[in-house]
């Protein structure tokens, strides 16, 4: 049976963590480390960290954050943001992470994700798509949802696996940070374009919230930020919501230093 997996993501801008609406009214969410720290004790299965406006300022994700975090962890770790080349992703991989996330670099030269694949391994390439509907179907949008690319979300999906690509991290852009719920035609979609794992982000508000992303659009992990930072569902209750409902988890908790 396949374990379902709960990632929080951790929104870096100027060395912390922050939670917005849609990409936008960021508000302060704590220390990078201390919340590391915090979920990797509380049975996260995995940690996002994005660097949010690494990208658009043309600069990459802040290396001695990279570092500091990588430092309390045990479980995977992926970083993104202003990943822009090879020696990109070699030095974020030397200082500690185990995966990179690449979005925008990726939609602009696709052939970095089959450079990556084939220097790096698929396993350490996560490709983000971050994607919002249109009248004419899911639109990728690029530079942190700031810029509309015209490109088919679920086709890019595709090239991405198809150059190489060992995970999506498929964010909507319409759902992100309202606790509406995750964007399941979007996801269900996506699913069953590709063959590779996917994370789902933007929209969780509560236990059902991944329920469903799990039973209705076959994700394989679930990703939420300001529900976890704020304390408003502990990842061990979720858990046990999700077991009770027959979705296979690893459940293990550990006791804070």
């Amino acid at each position: 049976m396949l374990v379902r997996r709960i990632v929080p993501c951790l929104d870096i801008k100027d060395g912390r963590v922050v939670k917005g609406v849609r990409f936008v009214d960021l508000a302060d969410a704590g220390d990078p480390v201390e919340l590391a720290r915090r979920y990797e004790a509380f049975g996260a299965d995995e940690l996002v960290f994005l660097d949010i406006t690494a990208t658009v300022e043309g600069r990459q994700a802040t290396l001695a954050v990279v570092r500091a975090v990588a430092a309390e962890l045990t479980i995977p770790f992926a970083v993104g943001g202003g990943i822009r080349s090879l020696d990109d992703m070699h030095a974020l991989l030397r200082a500690g992470c185990d995966k990179v996330s690449i979005n925008s670099a990726a939609l602009r030269d696709p052939q970095l994700i089959a450079a990556a694949a084939r220097t790096l391994g698929s396993q350490c390439i996560v490709v983000a798509i971050d994607a919002r509907e249109t009248e004419r179907g899911f639109e990728v949008v690029v530079d942190g949802g700031r810029t509309p690319t015209g490109r088919d979300a679920i086709a890019w999906a595709q090239e991405a696996v198809g150059l190489g690509a060992g995970e999506l991290l498929v964010t909507s852009i319409d759902r992100d940070g309202t606790r509406a719920g995750f964007d399941l035609p979007l996801l269900r979609a996506i699913r069953d374009a590709v063959d590779v794992p996917i994370i789902a982000s933007g929209g969780a508000g509560s236990a059902a919230d991944f329920a469903d992303v799990f039973l209705r659009a076959d994700a394989d992990a679930a990703l939420a930020a300001s529900l976890f930072h704020y304390g408003e569902l502990a990842i061990p209750d979720l858990k046990d919501e999700l077991a009770a409902q027959g979705i296979a988890v690893r459940r293990e908790v550990q006791a804070l230093a």
